[in-house]
């Protein structure tokens, strides 16, 4: 079978044989290292590899031979009902270091496999039974008609929604149980989800400006950015190893429990808390015992030290303190820094040297609660002191 090489399918062949590579690369680390996440996101660059096919062996002349064109017609490259729950899946893996897919969750194939079915009935039909064609009489690629293409759209849209749904749930409980949230929020994540976000809208803009989606002059443009992107999710996927260290289920239910309830472990009648003296417990342990200069603490950590359930210390801390924990432990970490600053302990260290000693785990992080808790920088603050 011919390849005509062009600027269009040259370009898109570099996109494709580079998916393949990492495709590979991904499963043997995935396979290596028992790591789920690069398993799903190996699968995710498959199916974005197969999603460019039709259209760089379209320019490289494949529609025009029967022999290749039946390769075309019969082969679902596009999977476009795959993808959805392929991203959804593999965002869970990366920030759920527990999941794993369950009996309940091959719901979200069915769509996909119903296709898949359909597509081998439109291949029986017309090679083994009609030997003609008949559902490919008009001569038109099916997986590039109009109603796939918007059902495909439709589905990538509702598990990207999904996705940062379950993003969004993960990050609001970083800050309920750790105190060092924001280096665990995962820049790299925000950025895939946000370039899933430009495909979505590339898709969207493109089905507005040209909605005859089989026409291959006009979407050129479309699957380049398209393969950029997802190089790009595939490079940075591959580079960056992302560990949770939330145990997310459990987490869940720190927010469940009523304020008014504390367990006595597993047994006895239920307390009344008295918050008032448990805000104070918590207060002394944090003084006396200098908790928050722990870059890792948790609220599990607090939760020992009092002997309480760590939902009824997330309960208090909440509802007595009104902010949530990482909140609760910077505020600490930054009335320590403004302690060093009044003994004048800035003009013998860094901000950095004395941030750390505070607690805070980066520059950044302590620049940012510096200025959430005073409404200052650092840098400005001591030029107000001047």
């Amino acid at each position: 079978m011919q390849f005509d090489f062009s600027a269009k399918s040259g370009l898109l062949l570099i996109f494709f044989v580079h998916g393949l590579v990492f495709c590979f690369l991904l499963l043997k680390k995935g396979w290596q290292h028992q790591d789920k996440a690069s398993l799903w996101l190996s699968l995710f660059v498959f199916l974005c590899a197969m999603y460019i096919a039709p259209f760089m062996l379209g320019y490289a002349g494949w529609y025009s031979q029967e022999f290749s064109r039946n390769i075309m017609f019969y082969v679902p490259f596009q999977q476009l009902l795959l993808i959805g729950p392929v991203i959804y899946f593999y965002t869970q893996s990366l920030l759920n270091k527990s999941f794993k897919i369950s009996k309940k969750d091959l719901w979200h194939f069915l769509p996909a496999l119903a296709y898949f079915g359909y597509t081998l009935v439109v291949f029986v039909t017309d090679q083994l039974i009609l030997h003609r064609y008949y559902f490919y009489a008009d001569g038109r690629d099916m997986d590039l008609d109009l109603w796939y293409q918007v059902a495909g759209l439709v589905s990538m849209l509702v598990y990207l929604y999904l996705s940062l749904r379950y993003y969004a749930v993960y990050k609001k409980i970083a800050f309920e149980v750790v105190s060092f949230a924001d280096s665990i929020l995962f820049i790299w994540i925000q950025r895939y989800l946000l370039a899933l976000v430009l495909i979505s809208l590339l898709r969207v803009l493109f089905f507005i400006l040209n909605p005859e989606w089989d026409e291959f002059g006009s979407k050129f443009w479309y699957y380049l950015c398209f393969s950029i992107l997802f190089y790009y999710i595939t490079i940075s996927g591959y580079a960056n190893s992302v560990q949770s260290v939330i145990p997310l289920e459990a987490a869940l239910s720190y927010q469940e429990t009523p304020l008014h309830v504390l367990e006595k472990g597993n047994k006895g009648p239920a307390e009344l808390v008295n918050l008032s003296e448990w805000k104070h417990k918590i207060v002394q342990i944090m003084q006396s015992d200098r908790l928050f200069e722990n870059p890792n603490l948790t609220l599990t950590d607090v939760a020992e030290k009092l002997r309480t359930p760590p939902k009824q210390v997330s309960q208090i801390v909440n509802q007595g303190f009104q902010l949530n924990f990482n909140d609760f432990v910077n505020q600490y970490r930054t009335e320590a820094i403004l302690e060093k600053f009044q003994h004048g302990e800035h003009h013998q260290k860094t901000l950095l040297a004395l941030a750390l000693e505070c607690g805070f785990n980066s520059k950044s992080t302590f620049n940012r609660a510096f200025k959430k808790s005073t409404g200052l920088s650092p840098q400005d603050y001591l030029k107000n002191q001047a």
